[in-house]
């Protein structure tokens, strides 16, 4: 008889699912400010970072949790606040997932996984990648051990990298940063190129894509997320394509992380802190975006026994040319390695303008042969030598003769610098070792 009753009541709860339709967690929107909206009634149900959906149809829109408390929670669009009204019903829609597949290779999308080419749908992977996922463990990482020939004769040189490091370009805007990223990106070392696009201006995205990435482009995944787009899709486009690089490391694949830029990846974050209320401590920086950088750089690198490795390069834009900007600084201490642009460089028209006295790679010893690294040093020194006396022969205090090594750095450097300046159009460096010496001896 229990029985009986009981099938009776599910049939009719069933029934009244289907009249219904699926069951839904909502709220209600009690205040919308150009930055932020308030949300009542879903507090219990939401961790930080769970997303909420409002609008219907064509206007739908996500939003980020990103306050919590007892009263309400604050949530922030990924696109505009500009559609939300008082009074609107949100509903809960769980956490951001991701399903990366082989096929993505190729494809152009945005921080959502939402396609922005012309190539249809995506296909959806069978495992879900993990958007915060954390680093592999300290001790069951394989170790940095194989040298990289990016083909750019400066950095093979002199800040040489090998596959599994994390290295960061620092440059004040206008030197040359983008140009030297997309030197890199065709490198044919990888078997995979992920690339997140971070605050770039719109014009530029077709024609990085296009000219920077034509040899690697049936290799490449790109993320992007434009300079007019909302501070969380500039926030999450790094995740993603750190999360993407991820399914293809744990393939076994090694890939190759590009980021331009992790400043813009900051500023975003800060964005989204201090629309949840937390204040400034550091040239208007709050205290979670030095927690989120770590988090997220710490995840490229090798991978545990076994699996390949994320070879990650990021950009850093140095705010006024300030190479201690706390950003920069935070960066500089996390990575295995930092490539210094100078503008002064630059505007002598020596390309790329990479400052070899400052720039420094933390396993160039990995990457070096003896006979490389001893080498290596001596050019350097040469270098340090001709640059500490510039101003004193620029003010005639020179004279050949009265120091040999002065005299070798004068005669040898220029002929260096002629060495080491390389455009995007030409031909990537095979042997750099080689080619200065032949360079070297054909003057």
């Amino acid at each position: 008889m229990i029985r009986h009753a009981l099938a009776r009541l599910e049939h009719r709860v069933n029934e009244a699912q289907e009249e219904l339709g699926p069951l839904r967690i909502s709220g209600l929107i009690t205040e919308v400010t150009p930055t932020s909206a308030r949300v009542a009634g879903l507090s219990p149900f939401l961790k930080l970072g769970d997303c909420v959906s409002f609008g219907a149809g064509d206007l739908s829109q996500l939003a980020e949790t990103v306050r919590i408390e007892a009263q309400g929670a604050t949530v922030k669009s990924f696109h505009s606040m500009a559609l939300a009204r008082t009074g609107e019903r949100v509903y809960y829609a769980g956490g951001l997932r991701l399903f990366p597949d082989q096929s993505w290779k190729g494809r152009v999308i945005n921080a959502l996984g939402v396609p922005l080419d012309a190539g249809g749908p995506l296909r959806r992977g069978t495992k879900a990648a993990n958007l915060e996922a954390a680093p592999p463990a300290a001790m069951r990482r394989a170790r940095v051990q194989t040298p990289l020939k990016t083909g750019v004769r400066v950095i093979d040189l002199f800040t040489p990298i090998c596959s599994g490091q994390r290295i960061g370009i620092f440059a004040g805007s206008g030197v040359g940063k983008s140009t030297l990223l997309s030197m890199l990106a065709g490198s044919r070392d990888f078997d995979t190129v992920v690339i997140a696009l971070v605050g770039e201006r719109g014009r530029e995205v077709r024609e990085f894509l296009d000219d920077a990435l034509a040899i690697n482009r049936p290799l490449t995944v790109a993320i992007v997320a434009t300079g007019d787009e909302g501070p969380l899709m500039r926030r999450l486009a790094p995740k993603t394509a750190m999360s993407i690089a991820e399914y293809f490391r744990d393939r076994g694949e090694s890939v190759l992380l590009i980021v331009d830029s992790i400043t813009r990846f900051a500023h975003a974050a800060r964005d989204v802190a201090m629309a949840a209320g937390e204040l400034a401590v550091a040239r208007g920086y709050t205290p979670s975006v030095f927690g989120e950088l770590p988090k997220l750089l710490e995840r490229a690198g090798p991978g545990e026994e076994g699996q390949g490795a994320i070879t990650g390069i990021f950009s850093v834009l140095v705010d006024g040319d300030d190479h201690n900007d706390p950003v920069a600084d935070a960066i500089r201490g996390t990575l295995d390695g930092h490539i210094v642009l100078d503008r002064a460089i630059g505007e002598q028209g020596r390309f790329p303008a990479v400052n070899v006295l400052t720039s420094i790679s933390r396993l160039a010893q990995t990457a070096w042969t003896p006979e490389q690294s001893n080498l290596a040093s001596k050019l350097r020194a040469l270098i340090a030598r001709y640059e500490d006396t510039r101003d004193l022969r620029l003010m005639g205090g020179y004279r050949q003769g009265s120091d040999a090594e002065l005299d070798q750095a004068v005669v040898l450097v220029p002929r260096i610098y002629e060495a080491i300046t390389q455009s995007s159009s030409s031909a990537p460096s095979k042997d750099a070792f080689r080619e200065l010496t032949e360079f070297l001896q054909a003057k």
